[in-house]
Formats: structure tokens, C-alpha cells, sequence
């Protein structure tokens, strides 16, 4: 149901929220609040519309140009981007941004993504600052396991873990003779740290990783990161450790972003509001989640701040929880929670905008438990930008926010994803559109791997999914977007940041590669996981991204070489295309099921060999993208689509078999909403804008609603 205010339709559930939850306690009136949209629907629906038209008319010339000379030269196809308004001239520019708290400008670390539409997953992100070494370390696949573990504490892997732990502790905190398992008790005398050995006491190698301690507590840093030695011969695991040490904690996920985007499947608006609830009550600190965990209640609230004694013996507080980001919807989105007067549904980027900034008016005004952003600042990443000029569109969106709220200038800082052709090859323009909020740019490969291959569409047929990651434009697109940040003078003002690990289980894999961000030179990248970033958090420890980042200034990358077509070189057997059309589709299905039938918007979905992948709505735009580019050139055809998928919908069946609520697909394909949606995605993938999957997604998800199935929101 929804009510008219302002000249507005209201979803009910979405009103009350505002109404009730958002509003109290600031000096905003409920028809004032409205009456913002209004003005905001008014004065960037024209210029957003402007800009849809814009990317399917250049989309339109791209089409032209492939159909007529396939993959060309990049000399000649940048002289053709260049002449049709595609390509611009790169800009000097430097950025100069105020007000950026040290977690953004100055702190490396793991950065962590979660869906806002469930609370606890939330809470879990934000309390990841700070995350366990012993419980990372025995509980995954990080270090091996050559046994059968014990029910309960298994004392043989929790020797493992310790001595893993020494070694990493000798690594990264050498001592200046000898070895922390050498230790018996850790000290502090005169704010320096002593370790008790057999031979006498030892300092560290370097004294300057003191940072402080506090009642069972050492603290250490390296790198701006902390990490804390917690001390208790009484605690089970501390009785077994030679030196009393219970943990190990590390600084981990510094930096959260909650996403109200492609990790979400919020299609009215009751999702809308839960979305916004999980936002809102991580700034106040009034967020807590409870729930069943092994036949017992499990309690989630926010973590408070850390109080240490710093080794000069001043009082040191460190911050409890992750510095929160919130991701936004695209530029090309429409919500019909809210539907103006002439009954349009407004443009769902400008409701992210302005309640996202509402909701942070709690925190910017201190009314809340804890503070988020000590500088004064409010971080919103922007995705699916296409380009200088709709960075400078987001950029005006900003700015009338903050002047509708009474902010100051600037107040509202961007992210900029870094996801979308025309974006990373205009990257200085894209940056220089908003040189005085831009504190984030991310090589979004995922998304822009799915915007590669619907630019390419008709150049022919694209090579497969996984060997797109050994292409020349995508190794040149990872390189530049540091180049440019670097140039643009992103140190120490901005994060350069790379992509998400995909493997959620596979933890030895990922402390194996993940280092290659750090060294990339990038100062965040994204993990699906605490746990991750908790063995994420190594990486930073051991690569000091600063210097890495000054080896690296000046390099420079061609950009030409994004203008590297990926098309098939040599012809596929027809086992191989086979293989790949029962992979994605496959995927495609897994992914689908969940978020059409069950609401969840980011699943673990294992693929054809059992391996669960980390599936989202970029994921999906390369599956079903990438079928849609084969059934153009002809590899495959519709009759051979449908019957893979058909055939790959017994075995997601079999994989959701224990799912709460499932309602399986293969009984009636054509009944079937998810099945339905997942063959949409294929068949009018050719024509969808920039091959977005959101518009059938959505379609599919509220049919799915209005006949009552069941939603899941963890």
C-alpha cells in the first residue's frame, strides 16, 4: 500500500520508516523530507534520463562499427571512440579532498562488502575491525589440516595454530634474538616490551612496534595496523600457550562497505526499508541482531572503541568497528517505492542519496553511541558510472543533497567504481569530475568484464569466462586504474582499491594471492568474509603499501591496450563450448533461484566441480552476457540453451535440497519465476542496457512477491 505526501506515492512500509525510525531526533520535518525528493526528482530526472540516452546511443555506434569491421586495430577504433565523443583527452588533475578520516587516506587494510539487508551479517562487518588469528588459523583450510579435529578444542591443531602463529609473529614482530615460541611471559617495563626466555629477557628487534598495552593486553603495530597479544593463562587455549596467550588479534576489516546494490535483492519498498533500518542503526549504534546458532540464542551488537596505555604512556583509543561506506544504486535505477504525482517511479539513486546522508546526520551531529566518521564526512560509492560526465552528474546530486540538509560543502565524498568501459578509459576525466570528493576508485573486474562484453557484443564471438583474466585489457586496466590514482595524487588522501576473492572457503588460496593487491599497489581490496579479512590483514602487515606506492609513481600504462577486443582467436571444440554453456548457465541458475525466489541478493553458489563461488549481479552479467554473445555468433543456439538449462536445473535443485523455503525448478520449468528470469537474461541479454541484469531480476523477484513465496534475509 502506499499514501500521497508531497505529491508523492509512498510505499507504507518505506514511509514508515522514514517517518518513524528515520526522522526523530533530527530537525527535519516529515514533509520536509519529502518535499527534498521532490526537488531532487525535479531538478535530475531530466539530466539522468539524458544520460541513459547517451549510453545507449554511444552503445548503438559501438554496435555499427563492430558489425563492420569486427575487432579492429585499437589505433583505429580510439580514433573512431575519439571522434563520436567516447574517448576524451585525459586531463591534468589532482585531487584535493578535506575532512577524510585515516581509515580512507592513510590506514592499508582489508575492506569488507555486506549486503544491508541482513543485520547480522552487517554487525559482523562492522565488528571486524578487529578479528581472531588463532580461530582464522584453526578453523579454515589457511593452515593445513592433516587430521580428523576432535569434538571441541582438538589440542594437536591448537598447537598447529600456535606455532603458525610464533612463525607469523617472528615474521612480522622479530624479537632481537631468539623466537617468540622461545617466549614464557610477555612484560613491560618503562613503556618498552621485554619477552621472558630461557636465556634471559629480549626487546624486539625494532622497539618502535610497541604501541601500548592495557590489562592482558600488548599491543604491537606495523604498517599503521595493529595487532593485539591477549594474554590469559586461564583461558583454555592460553593454558596450553608457553607464554599465556589466549589470541591473536589483528586489525582487520578497516573499512565496510554496506551495499544497497548488487548484493541485495530489494525490489519494493519493504525491502528498501530494511536495507535503510541496517544503515541508519549502524551509525546510531541501536543495530542488534539475534538468532539460532547450534540450539542457542546468539546476541549481536556493535563493539565499542579499545582503550590502550600508549608506550609513552598517554591514553590510546582505537576505533572498535570498521569505517562504514554505504554503496548506492546506479544512475540507470528506478524504485516504485516512491512514485511522483504524474505516477513515475523515481530515480532510486536519488532515495539512496538522501537517506543514506539523512541517516548520517546521526552520526555528523554525534546523537548516536558511536562515531563513524571522526573528520565530519559521509561515504557513498557510486557505481555503474559511465564516464566523466555522469561522475559530474553524481557530483550535483551530492551537492544539492548537502544543500537540502544544511551540510557543508563537500560533506558527501564518493566512491567511484571503476566498472564500466567508458569509465576506465576517461579515469582522469572520471577523477577530475569530482577532484574534491573522491576518495575511493575500485577495479570493479567482475562488472567491468560484463560492460566489456556487452561493448564488444558484435565484434564476434568473446573468449571464455575464465580466460577473459589473462586478456591484454584486463591486465591493463587493472595496472592503469593505480597509474592514474597515483598521478592524480590518491596517497595518502584516497583508497586505490582492487576486487572481491570469489573463493569464500578456499582461505590457503587466498593467503597465497591476495598479496599480489598490496604489491599491485592498492591500499584496500575487497574479501567476502571477518575471517578473510582477518587473513587478509598478513598481507598488509607484511607489504608496506606506502613505499609500494611510491616504487610505483610514474609508471605509466597505454590505454590503448584497453582497446584490446577479447574475441576468440582460435575456434573452441565443441566440447569446450559445452563445458562453458553448462558453466554459466549453471551459474546463472544458481545465483538466480535465490535471488528471485528467496530475496538474497549475494549467495555462495558451488559450480559444476562442487567449489563454492561468491555469486552477485556482476557475476551474473558475465554468465548470461557471455551465452547471449555465443548465441549471436552462432557457438550455440536457443533449442541447445534451453535444454542445458533445463538440464542444469535438476542439479540446482539438487544443491538447494535443504534450503528453507526452496521451491525447486525442474517440476515445472515453465511455472517456474527463477527459471523463467534465468532465460530472459539470455534471450533479451542483447538488448538489455549495457547488459544490466536489475530490470528482469526485478520483474521476475516482485511476481515471485505479490504470490506470497517466502524471503530470506540471512
Amino acid at each position: 500500500m502506499s499514501r500521497s505526501t508531497a505529491g508523492l506515492r509512498v510505499d507504507d512500509a518505506l514511509r514508515d520508516f522514514v517517518e518513524n525510525e528515520l526522522l526523530p531526533g533530527l530537525d527535519l520535518t516529515q514533509e520536509g523530507f519529502w518535499e527534498i525528493l521532490v526537488a531532487l526528482q525535479e531538478e535530475f530526472a531530466a539530466p539522468i534520463a539524458a544520460a541513459l540516452t547517451s549510453r545507449d546511443e554511444f552503445q548503438a555506434a559501438l554496435d555499427a562499427w563492430h558489425r563492420d569491421r569486427g575487432a579492429s586495430d585499437p589505433s583505429e577504433y580510439e580514433a573512431f571512440l575519439a571522434r563520436i565523443g567516447y574517448l576524451v583527452e585525459p586531463p591534468e588533475v589532482s585531487v584535493h579532498v578535506t575532512r577524510v578520516d585515516p581509515e580512507i587516506s592513510r590506514i592499508a587494510g582489508a575492506q569488507l562488502v555486506v549486503p544491508a539487508t541482513v543485520p547480522r551479517y552487517a554487525l559482523n562487518a562492522a565488528n571486524a575491525r578487529w578479528g581472531s588469528l588463532f580461530d582464522a588459523l584453526y578453523g579454515t583450510d589457511a593452515l593445513p589440516l592433516a587430521h580428523t579435529l576432535a569434538p571441541g578444542y582438538d589440542q594437536a591443531r591448537g598447537a598447529q595454530v600456535i606455532a603458525e602463529a610464533d612463525r607469523l609473529l617472528d615474521e612480522l614482530f622479530p624479537l632481537a634474538r631468539g623466537s617468540h615460541a622461545d617466549v614464557v611471559a610477555y612484560q613491560i617495563d618503562a613503556g618498552t616490551l621485554l619477552a621472558e626466555t630461557a636465556t634471559g629477557l629480549v626487546g624486539l628487534a625494532d622497539p618502535v612496534h610497541f604501541a601500548g598495552s592495557r590489562a592482558g593486553g600488548v599491543l604491537l603495530r606495523r604498517h599503521g595496523l595493529h595487532v593485539e597479544l591477549v594474554i590469559d593463562p586461564t583461558h583454555p587455549v592460553g593454558r596450553g600457550h608457553h607464554a599465556g596467550v589466549a589470541d591473536v588479534m589483528l586489525e582487520a576489516a578497516v573499512t565496510t562497505i554496506v551495499d544497497l546494490e548488487d548484493s541485495v535483492a530489494t525490489v519494493d519498498g519493504e525491502d528498501k526499508a530494511l536495507a535503510y533500518r541496517t544503515w541508519l542503526g549502524l551509525l546510531t549504534g541501536a543495530l542488534t541482531a539475534s538468532f539460532d546458532k547450534g540450539g542457542r540464542q546468539v546476541f549481536r551488537k556493535l563493539h565499542p572503541d579499545r582503550h590502550y596505555t600508549a608506550a609513552d604512556g598517554s591514553p590510546l583509543v582505537l576505533a572498535g568497528r570498521s569505517l562504514l561506506l554505504a554503496r548506492t544504486v546506479g544512475h540507470h535505477m528506478t524504485t516504485d517505492a516512491v512514485r511522483t504525482a504524474a505516477g513515475e517511479p523515481v530515480a532510486e539513486g536519488l532515495l539512496d542519496a538522501l537517506v543514506c546522508a539523512t541517516a548520517s546526520l546521526h552520526d555528523l551531529r554525534r546523537l548516536g553511541r558511536f562515531t563513524n566518521s571522526r573528520a565530519g564526512s559521509v561515504y557513498l560509492v557510486k557505481p555503474k558510472q559511465h564516464g566523466p560526465a555522469e561522475v559530474a552528474l553524481t557530483v550535483e546530486i551530492f551537492g544539492a543533497v548537502e544543500r537540502a540538509l544544511g551540510l557543508p560543502p563537500t560533506t558527501l565524498k564518493v566512491g567511484i567504481m571503476d566498472e564500466e568501459k567508458r569509465t576506465s578509459l576517461n579515469l582522469e576525466a572520471c577523477i577530475a569530475a569530482a577532484s574534491d570528493r573522491v576518495i575511493f576508485i575500485n577495479t570493479g573486474f567482475l562488472d567491468r568484464t560484463g560492460d566489456e562484453i556487452h561493448s564488444d557484443f558484435e565484434a564476434g564471438p568473446l573468449v571464455r569466462k575464465n580466460d577473459m583474466k589473462s586478456t591484454v585489457w584486463l591486465n591493463a586496466y587493472e595496472d592503469r586504474n593505480v597509474d592514474v590514482a597515483l598521478a592524480a595524487g590518491f596517497r595518502g588522501q584516497a583508497q586505490i582499491g582492487k576486487g572481491m576473492w570469489a573463493k569464500p572457503a578456499a582461505m590457503a588460496e587466498m593467503v597465497a594471492q591476495k598479496i599480489a593487491h598490496p604489491l599491485a599497489g592498492a591500499n584496500c581490496a575487497w574479501v567476502p568474509s571477518p575471517t578473510a579479512a582477518t587473513l587478509h590483514a598478513l598481507h598488509y602487515l607484511r607489504v608496506n603499501v606506502a613505499e609500494r606506492q611510491e616504487s610505483l609513481a610514474g609508471r605509466t600504462t597505454d590505454r590503448r591496450k584497453l582497446l584490446e577486443v577479447p574475441v576468440l582467436r582460435e575456434p573452441l571444440t565443441a566440447e569446450q563450448v559445452d563445458h562453458e554453456l553448462r558453466t554459466n548457465a549453471q551459474s546463472i541458475l544458481g545465483y538466480v533461484v535465490r535471488w528471485v525466489g528467496l530475496g538474497i541478493g549475494c549467495s555462495t553458489v558451488p559450480d559444476l566441480e562442487g567449489v563454492g563461488l561468491m555469486e552477485d549481479r556482476a557475476t551474473l552479467r558475465i554468465s548470461s552476457q557471455l551465452i547471449a554473445n555465443w548465441l549471436r555468433h552462432g557457438l550455440v543456439d536457443e533449442a541447445r540453451i534451453r535444454a542445458v538449462f533445463a538440464e542444469m536445473a535438476v542439479l540446482v535443485d539438487q544443491q538447494n535440497a535443504g534450503e528453507p523455503g526452496y521451491r525447486p525448478m525442474a517440476t515445472d520449468l515453465s511455472a517456474s519465476e527463477p527459471f523463467q528470469a534465468a532465460l530472459d537474461l539470455v534471450f533479451t541479454g542483447r538488448t538489455e542496457p549495457n547488459g544490466y541484469t536489475e530490470r528482469v531480476l526485478t520483474r521476475h523477484r516482485q511476481a515471485v512477491k505479490r504470490n506470497g513465496a517466502p524471503s530470506r534475509t540471512a
